[in-house]
């Protein structure tokens, strides 16, 4: 067993603070920010990250200012329809890739891959096109339905039912399980961590999605929570305290989450990792 040197350790968790500075660091100064009452300057130099008289009235004004918690129960639609539709499309797409030999299977998969490197961009036309003839402009239904399976979950789920072990699916067959009862009872029970792996996924794409909602929304009542907090930002006027607090408000569910399903999301990353 190789040691590690005293000096590699000392680099190792220098880069460590480094990437935890750059990545959770922004989090922590807007939540410091919203905490920082109208008294008190935030653009004074040195910065200081701690507020003096910590208050929650930069939360109370937000909620005054837009319908915060009626944008985020939209969010929350929109984000628990993604989990659902992502959950069950792309585990069954997934089990149908990976463990049933059809004519074609190949080329679905191939055609999974591809759709990877489209850019959302520029497809938007065309999808508020579709949107539209389908008569569902303006609702939640339409926010949901470009991203309802996703090509990446679905490409996850085939590598984690593609590791699971076929002797354990042809002892069923040989017991008449069908492909249903194998799928249910077999498979899907050993990809939990996959499953928690798609619902993070899927929650925090439709969570933090900004460009769709607001193309295909414009009833201010039926605003998701990201397109909602964009009215923040006055034309002439502009307070960073709401604004802080506002992101804190939109990034706390995803932190919970995060935090209820991580040791499911670990294991899950194990599972549905891309083979070579």
């Amino acid at each position: 067993m190789l040691r590690t040197s005293g000096r590699e350790k000392v680099l190792r968790y220098a880069l460590m603070l480094l990437v935890l500075a750059l990545t959770v660091g922004p989090f922590l100064w807007q939540l410091s920010t919203s905490l920082k009452d109208t008294t008190e300057d935030i653009y004074t130099s040195p910065p200081r990250f701690l507020p003096q008289h910590p208050t929650g009235h930069n939360y109370a004004e937000v909620a005054d200012t837009i319908p915060v918690w009626d944008y985020a129960l939209n969010s929350l639609k929109v984000a628990t329809a993604a989990v659902l539709t992502n959950l069950v499309g792309a585990a069954m797409a997934g089990y149908a890739l990976a463990r049933l030999r059809f004519r074609g299977r190949r080329a679905a998969g191939l055609a999974f891959v591809l759709a990877l490197l489209v850019p959302v961009e520029s497809i938007v036309i065309a999808q508020l096109t579709l949107v539209r003839d389908l008569q569902l402009n303006n609702t939640l239904v339409a926010v949901v339905l470009p991203g309802s399976v996703s090509a990446l979950n679905v490409l996850l789920m085939r590598n984690a039912f593609a590791a699971l072990p076929y002797e354990i699916e042809e002892a069923a067959v040989i017991d008449g399980a069908n492909a249903w009862q194998r799928f249910l009872r077999i498979a899907l029970p050993s990809v939990r961590g996959t499953l928690a792996v798609v619902a993070i996924f899927a929650f925090m794409g439709a969570w933090d999605d900004f460009l769709w909602p607001l193309i295909v929304l414009s009833d201010q009542h039926r605003f998701t929570l990201t397109v909602g907090l964009n009215y923040l930002h006055g034309t002439f006027t502009q307070n960073p305290r709401l604004v802080a607090a506002g992101t804190v408000i939109a990034v706390s569910p995803l932190v919970v989450m995060f935090a209820c399903l991580q040791r499911y999301f670990f294991r899950g990353v194990g599972e549905g990792a891309v083979k070579g």
